[in-house]
């Protein structure tokens, strides 16, 4: 267990020291995802980290079409997505997933998932990959709270304010527990504040305290997005931080929203790639990861607000534009971030999803 600052973490994170390098954007690798002509993504809404500025940056730079599914799916829908189309070389195969940490190494168990190392392999920290190139963390960020300020007029500060009489039908996760990395992870933060940090307990205290916050009547069992939020449906979300800030802008200020990163239960969460090992579009999923992980790319989804896993080599070469820093918050709300383990996410993920129905009683509807 890691505890970080992740605006400038330079020195923390150790880079691999070698890798065997791949095709990076050659010529040869362009030319042979062009003739397959297209690449199929899957849970890739547009207002998640800059993605929509990503998949048009790749569609403008090599000229492929992208065919982009079911933008709302989770990490585990994404997995049952590769399995269910086996040998499927149609349109609703996909070649290319981006999930929750504690599913990479779930994925390559199962062989759904095929090795590649991109050309930018060793500022990759070896922490946020498989060293044989199955799957490889692409951004972070950490759980926080939207809050629409039209109807709430107290912030909440820290996960035990939610349980305030204050907050009644007003909290949401933003997914369904079961399936979801980022309503996993919310659940887990809740548990580590609760549990006073001890992550192995995170899973079941997380479970618990979310069973109270139904029983109190403060927990609304829908997906919380910015539609709810202005709606007033979900006046609360909990959230990834680079979520919650991009959703504000969308709402330039209608209604204002406010996003506040807990004191404590402040959980990091990194989200990997993979290709699928029964990829259409074997090359043009190699070019996706090459772009995913040029200085361009990462950059792009520090747009997004998110933090590029590659963020520390690029800070040290003076890469990252100060306008895109002063668009984060303050390093200092990042301080008590902690980065569980693949074995503590998973340990966690497996409580939390197995036990979310039968625990807390309340079903997240889409």
């Amino acid at each position: 267990m890691k505890t970080i600052g992740m605006r400038l973490t330079v020195s923390v994170l150790a880079l691999t020291a070698s890798a065997g390098l791949a095709f990076a954007q050659s010529d040869e690798l362009i030319a042979a995802a062009k003739k397959e002509g297209s690449l199929t993504t899957i849970a890739l809404p547009h207002d998640w980290c800059g993605y929509g500025d990503v998949i048009a940056g790749f569609k403008a730079k090599y000229g492929l079409e992208v065919n982009e599914l079911n933008p709302d799916a989770g990490s585990a829908d994404e997995i049952e997505a590769i399995k269910a189309n086996k040998g499927n070389t149609g349109p609703q195969a996909p070649d290319v997933i981006d999930v929750g940490l504690s599913f990479g190494p779930s994925a390559k168990a199962e062989g759904l998932i095929q090795p590649y190392k991109v050309s930018t392999w060793d500022s990759i920290p070896d922490s946020a990959k498989d060293a044989d190139g199955y799957w490889y963390g692409d951004y972070y960020g950490v759980m926080a709270f939207m809050v629409n300020k039209d109807l709430v007029k107290t912030m909440p500060t820290d996960w035990s304010d939610l349980l305030s009489d204050e907050y009644a039908n007003a909290v949401a996760l933003a997914g369904a527990p079961q399936t979801a990395n980022q309503a996993i992870q919310g659940v887990f933060a809740a548990g580590l504040s609760a549990a006073k940090g001890d992550v192995a307990k995170a899973g079941e205290e997380g479970l618990k305290f979310f069973a109270e916050m139904n029983k109190k009547g403060n927990f609304v069992p829908v997906t919380g997005k910015s539609a709810s939020l202005a709606q007033g449906t979900t006046p609360i979300i909990i959230a990834w931080d680079y979520n919650a800030l991009s959703w504000r802008d969308v709402l330039a200020g209608n209604p204002p929203a406010e996003v506040i990163i807990p004191k404590t239960g402040v959980v990091a969460g990194v989200y990997v790639q993979a290709i699928s090992a029964f990829a259409p579009h074997p090359n043009a999923a190699k070019l996706w990861m090459e772009y995913l992980y040029s200085d361009e790319g990462q950059l792009g989804w520090l747009k997004g607000y998110c933090h590029p896993i590659r963020f520390n080599a690029l800070a040290k070469e003076g890469k990252i534009p100060a306008e895109l820093l002063a668009k984060l918050p303050p390093a200092e709300s990042y301080a008590p971030a902690i980065f569980p383990t693949l074995e503590q996410q998973g340990a966690a993920k497996d409580v939390i999803a197995k036990k979310w129905s039968e625990v807390v009683g309340a079903d997240v509807a889409k």
